[in-house]
């Protein structure tokens, strides 16, 4: 039986993904701060679940998970655990910003490192960074730092890929770059979204979809296909102001 890795699967598409992974016989790894809901989902799914929970936003916490995962073969891992963080950068909350880039990037460099590097001994696995939408846009004005936080995430991740390929690694690395998801997300962001979002079901559909055809760069849904295609051929100084001015709409 093959095994699946999930960070932040409390919730969300972190969820979604253990559900669907399981339903394709996955046996599961998962980790969040809420145990409680960790172990619904052990009861929910039929396949073994094994818990590890804890703080990612803690460096020392995904070192210890690593440790614990020492002897576990990985086939697929989802990156997934971060948040979001809305709000003009002078009065957006300073600690809160950093867990945030803890969460965002440095846990999901830590794990992606230390996993990558098991499957690369192996030659075989799939890797998923969660990032977003945003990750693909040059800033995002009244939600700064989390925008900065996903580039890093599409940007290590692209780079890791080439450098896999150039290798002749049979290992595959991939970043989700969706728009909204109707999920916990917005209400711990603090944002309404302009945009109708997807279901987590379509997400996480088209995120293993995207894995498994080797994509890189995974974007759900055909309407946020398009706009981040769009986006393209507008120039940068224009694009950011149009981001900040759909960005302050969100604020509650």
């Amino acid at each position: 039986m093959k095994t699946a890795l999930i960070t932040g699967a409390t919730s969300g598409i972190g969820l979604e993904f253990a559900r669907q992974l399981a339903k394709e016989g996955y046996r599961l790894i998962v980790t969040g701060r809420r145990e409680e809901r960790l172990k619904e989902l052990e009861e929910e799914v039929d396949v073994p679940v094994r818990i590890i929970p804890g703080d990612l936003s803690k460096k020392k916490s995904c070192f210890a998970l690593l440790e614990k995962l020492e002897d576990e073969k990985i086939d697929v891992f989802i990156n997934n655990a971060g948040f979001g963080l809305a709000g003009a950068f002078v009065e957006t909350d300073i600690d809160r910003e950093i867990s945030m880039i803890k969460v965002n990037d440095i846990a999901m460099h830590i794990l992606f490192k230390g996993i990558l590097k098991k499957m690369v001994a192996e030659d075989e696995g799939r890797i998923l960074n969660v990032a977003s939408s945003a990750g693909l846009l040059p800033a995002g004005p009244y939600m700064a730092t989390y925008y900065a936080s996903k580039a890093y995430v599409t940007s290590l991740t692209r780079a890791v890929a080439v450098e896999l390929k150039q290798a002749g690694s049979k290992v595959k690395v991939s970043a989700l770059c969706p728009g909204p998801v109707d999920t916990e997300f917005n209400q711990n962001a603090d944002v309404v979204f302009a945009l109708k979002g997807i279901t987590p079901e379509k997400c996480v559909a088209a995120a293993l979809n995207g894995m498994k055809k080797g994509r890189t760069i995974i974007v759900p849904g055909f309407m946020m296909s398009v706009v981040m295609a769009a986006q393209r051929l507008t120039p940068m100084p224009l694009l950011v102001r149009i981001t900040g001015r759909q960005q302050k709409k969100k604020l509650g």
